[in-house]
């Protein structure tokens, strides 16, 4: 019989994209994915894998060159964070991965998890419509513009519960599985994975005029990719800043609710931007599932 899992996925920015690759392991080994909770991007990977259009994010998310990236961010000069976050959302959108229906209509339950930092207390969407609870899930402070609500202003759900199993429905699982894209272990590239940056011909002399400011904000010096001390870029610097203190919270999580299986991927894995590392970043969530799900005898 087909296990029924129970899945949590972690907050990370790009790191993100390795929960695509955890789903892909599970499902190839013939486990069936009931039930989901997600913060920030966990949520995004989450609620499309329940809307039923991972497949389709993933084919577009492999593609993606650094100039595309770019070309998704809307920056602002406003004083709540300097990127607006709507750009890449009305894309998605467009192209049908984030669907224009309820949580409730999705074929998995989902949670998805923001914060109000107003009054200051965790929000939890288990109904409601998609599109705005992924959008105030990975509103990162001070990067992404928070989402007003009635009374509050909505942020990142992994400020509070960067790995939600407490929220996780559980009930109709033979197993939890939990997976944490920033964990403090080595980073090791995946096997078998043609490591490079994903830039198209045409791009090139276009990239060479905003190249600085790319790894000024990005990921910092590029010549001194090693040397994370000191070339950590603007958005990963304020990043690792949080994340030091949302990893308490992620090992609480893990001592208060254990999962059955316990994923992790290295926080090292990539910046909180790169998504145009799609391929290598999958790649290193299928090997590290596999890992764990052999580790345990599944």
């Amino acid at each position: 019989m087909s296990k029924k899992i129970a899945l949590a996925l972690s907050s990370g920015g790009a790191r993100g994209l390795a929960h695509i690759g955890v789903i892909d392991e599970i499902q190839k080994r013939g486990y069936q994915i009931v039930s989901l909770s997600g913060s920030s991007m966990g949520a995004v990977v989450g609620g499309m894998y329940a809307a039923g259009t991972l497949p389709d994010f993933k084919n577009w998310v492999v593609k993606l060159t650094r100039m595309d990236v770019l070309g998704l961010i809307d920056f602002t000069l406003g004083t709540n964070g300097f990127i607006k976050g709507e750009k890449i959302f009305e894309e998605m959108q467009e192209l049908g991965f984030i669907p224009d229906k309820s949580i409730e209509q999705l074929a998995k339950s989902m949670v998805i998890l923001a914060t109000d930092i107003i009054n200051n207390k965790a929000i939890t969407y288990n109904k409601g419509n998609l599109r705005q609870a992924l959008r105030a899930s990975i509103s990162i402070p001070g990067v992404f513009t928070p989402v007003k609500s009635v009374n509050g202003l909505l942020v990142d759900g992994g400020v509070l519960y960067p790995l939600p199993l407490e929220q996780l429905k559980k009930d109709d699982a033979d197993l939890v599985i939990a997976v944490d894209c920033n964990a403090i272990i080595p980073y090791k590239m995946p096997k078998k994975v043609d490591i490079k940056h994903y830039e198209s011909d045409e791009d090139k002399s276009t990239f060479d005029q905003l190249k600085e400011k790319w790894y000024e904000f990005f990921e910092g010096d590029e010549k001194n990719k090693l040397d994370k001390a000191n070339k950590l870029g603007y958005i990963d610097l304020l990043y690792r800043v949080i994340q030091v203190m949302m990893n308490s919270a992620t090992q609480q999580a893990i001592k208060d609710f254990p999962p059955d299986v316990f994923v992790e991927t290295s926080k090292d894995a990539c910046g909180v931007f790169e998504f145009y590392r799609a391929k290598d970043i999958i790649a290193l969530g299928q090997q590290a599932c596999a890992k764990a799900l052999d580790k345990a005898g599944l």
